[in-house]
């Protein structure tokens, strides 16, 4: 089932996800959000919306809040990983990045930057201006928010 059980603190049984079913998850993720799959930004966004909805319904009777952030977190390194790689002439980064609110000189040191996909996307200039509020309102969909509205 994917489930397992634990001791709480307050000496109670609990249910909650098996480890392996977090790996799987993050597989998942992994396939979703690679970044050479040839998706579009809004199949890209259906695709994980599906996804995550159905997990979560699936495993809405466990304690995974702490998990779940965590996952998120790496989630929207991907995403942002996926957006980068996406914006591929250094000339389309520069106007993205001043577009989001980036300063001038700075999108341009970061258009003009040789540094990898993952580095760049844990960057404090990624990691600010496509922070998850601005990644909500394009339209993705992150585990927490569908585990606050199910439980």
């Amino acid at each position: 089932m994917g489930y397992s059980f634990y001791v709480s603190k307050n000496k109670q049984w609990e249910l909650c996800v098996h480890a392996k079913s977090y790996s799987k998850l993050k597989d998942k993720l992994r396939v979703i959000t690679k970044r050479s799959n040839g998706k579009g930004y809004n199949k890209l966004k259906e695709t994980l919306k599906m996804f995550v909805r159905g997990w979560v319904s699936y495993f809405k009777l466990a304690n995974m809040s702490d998990k779940i952030k965590r996952i998120d977190k790496w989630l929207r390194s991907r995403i942002r990983i996926f957006i980068w790689k996406n914006w591929k002439s250094k000339g389309l980064r520069y106007t993205n990045l001043k577009k989001i609110g980036v300063k001038a000189n700075q999108a341009y040191q970061w258009a003009n930057t040789r540094k990898g996909y993952c580095r760049v996307a844990l960057s404090p200039v990624l990691k600010t201006s496509l922070n998850i509020w601005v990644l909500r309102k394009a339209g993705y969909t992150f585990l927490n928010d569908i585990y606050l509205k199910v439980s």
